[in-house]
């Protein structure tokens, strides 16, 4: 016979493993999250693959004296969500 409150297990359901790889957000995306934020997804995709980059963005950086070589991720970096 067992005698005062019987023990309750609690069980979280989210683990690491399930975390959004661009956040780590378990429950929901940070705001700044490539899957929420189109300005950030875009910043995103340009490092990942420099020929997304718009006209005007290349010409701004262009003027600044910036230089894009090739990817920077060299085939590292995921591209898709």
């Amino acid at each position: 016979m067992q005698s005062g409150p019987s023990t309750i297990f609690h069980h979280n359901r989210y683990c690491a493993d399930a975390a959004c790889e661009h956040c780590g957000g378990l429950v929901r995306h940070e705001s700044w999250c490539i899957t929420l934020n189109p300005n950030v997804l875009y910043a995103y995709q340009v490092v990942a693959e420099p020929g997304q980059m718009t006209l005007h963005d290349r010409l701004i950086l262009h003027s600044l004296g910036v230089l894009w070589d090739g990817p920077a991720c060299a085939g590292k970096c995921k591209t898709r969500m």
